[in-house]
Parts: C-alpha cells; structure tokens; sequence
C-alpha cells in the first residue's frame, strides 16, 4: 500500500475507536434507534450539502437500489448494532470485538471473489475466532444479562461490514466511492425511519448529548465514509477491513481516558489473538520459508 493509504487507515482507526465511546455516552439517553437514525441522516445530509458545494453528482436516480442495499447492510444495521451494544458492555469490548470483521470479508471472498482458502489461512480464522471467544467468555466486572446480546450484535455487525465491502468490490464497481458515502447513510436513515415512532428517547437531551452526536455523525460517519469507501476502491475490501487492527487500540486508549473503562490481561489476550489470526487470513504475517 501507499504511504498515504496507511496514513489514512491510522487516521479511520483514530476516529472509528473514538465512534464507541460516543456511542456509549449517547446510546443510553436516546437509546439505540434514535442514535442510528439521527448518526446516518446527519451524516448523510453533511455529505449531502458539501456535495452541493463541490458540484459532485451522486447518480442517484440511476443507482438508488444500490444506494439503498449497502445503506441498510453496511450503516443501518451494524450502526444499530454497535448502538445497542453500548447499553450493555464498555466501548472497549465492542472495539475489540470490531476487529474481526476482516475475517467474514476474507471468507466472504472465497466464495464472491474466488480467492483461496490455504491452510495458512484456516489457521487464521481458526486463532481469531479463539479471541472472540476469549473475549466473549471474559465479561466485565459490571454486565447485566444482556452482555451476551451485545457480544452478538457486535458480531452481526462485523459480518454486514464484511459482507458489504466484498459486495461493494463485486457489484459496485461503477458507483463512486463519494456517491457510496453520502447516498447510503440517508438511505440508511430512510430504512430506519418506520421504526422509530416506537423507541422514544429515554432521558434527558443536553448539550453534551448534542456535541456528541453532531461528532458522531460529521466526523464518524460522514467524514469517515469519504476515506473508507475510496480505501474500498483503492485497495480493496480485505485490505481496507485492516483497519479494524487499529480501533480496538484507540478503542482502548479512549475508553480509558474519557470513560474510565479498565482493561484486563484476557481482553488484551483475546485481541491479540485476532489480529494474530486476522494477519494470517490476509497473509500480512507469513511463516519463515525453510532454506537449503
């Protein structure tokens, strides 16, 4: 990769680890849904008026059932998810846990993309899927029963990432990678919208609330989206998921300082083994060759 194409994957790392901790201040007082939507229709009408100002055209009209596909899959769903997840388990979890999403996307693209499965890489989705557990079995010293839940949305989540990257590399090659970030979040918010009559606020809306969310959805999502989708394009979806290595350690480093959240030997033990089995499904780690 290009010098700046991993300066950019530190830059996503940095501010998607900060996306939990946003998430777990503003989940509990607007609760799940209404953090979703309001991240995607903010988000999107962002991208939506810089668009405007640049003169850049989405092509919806003529790509909106695309739009509409990876809007739901890649930011309504795994954005719920994660939303959901922060009730009940510290944003360092769900970070750790967000890091094996360049897993489903290396076996998604067996299958979509016709890429081999060595015995390298079976060893790899075998390891990584020992730090999952690891992590899963290891609950914090504060859960309630739905820390279980949690562990299994964070999982969903991951797979509609990965699902929708190599989905994306095969069937959207067309669409631009600006297009992909603006047009999806508002479909996202368009699929969610139904719902959320349903899932009142649960507290009070102040302007910590408020700072949060706008940082949520300018930065985490809109600004985000323009880097991620053009990774997508540059380098491909496997590549791009690698930034999932970095957020579990900003994920930490901002949970401790903003949240006060503790971080354990197994939780640290359990995402090694990830990113162990993750460089090894990517073949970013590779055994020494034996020499005569």
């Amino acid at each position: 990769m290009k010098t700046s194409d991993i300066l950019i994957l530190i830059l996503l790392g940095a501010i998607w680890g900060g996306s939990f901790i946003f998430m777990r201040v503003i989940s509990p007082v607007l609760g799940p849904l209404v953090t979703t939507e309001l991240r995607v229709l903010i988000g999107g009408l962002a991208l939506v008026g810089y668009f405007r100002i640049i003169k850049f055209d989405m092509q919806f009209r003529r790509y909106w059932k695309h739009y509409l596909f990876i809007g739901a899959i890649n930011s309504a769903t795994p954005f719920f998810m994660y939303s959901f997840a922060a009730l009940h388990i510290p944003a360092s979890y769900s970070a750790i846990l967000n890091s094996s999403a360049p897993l489903w996307s290396a076996i998604l693209s067996v299958f979509w993309l016709g890429e081999k499965l060595t015995l390298l890489r079976s060893l790899g989705l075998l390891i990584g899927a020992s730090g999952v557990f690891l992590v899963a079995n290891v609950p914090p010293p504060e859960v309630d029963s739905g820390f279980l839940l949690a562990v299994l949305a964070c999982l969903l989540a991951t797979l509609c990432y990965g699902f929708a990257a190599v989905w994306i590399k095969r069937f959207g090659k067309m669409l631009k990678p600006m297009g992909i970030a603006g047009a999806t979040q508002l479909m996202a918010a368009l699929v969610l919208l139904p719902a959320v009559p349903a899932y009142p606020i649960r507290g009070e809306v102040s302007s910590v609330i408020i700072l949060n969310l706008l940082g949520l959805a300018i930065i985490c999502s809109a600004v985000a989206y323009l880097f991620y989708f053009k990774l997508i394009a540059d380098i491909g979806p496997t590549k791009a998921l690698t930034v999932t290595f970095l957020m579990p350690l900003f994920g930490i480093i901002w949970g401790m300082l903003f949240l006060g959240e503790q971080i354990t030997a197994p939780m640290l033990a359990g995402m090694a083994l990830i990113l162990l089995g993750t460089g090894l499904v990517l073949n970013i780690i590779r055994l020494p060759r034996k020499t005569t």
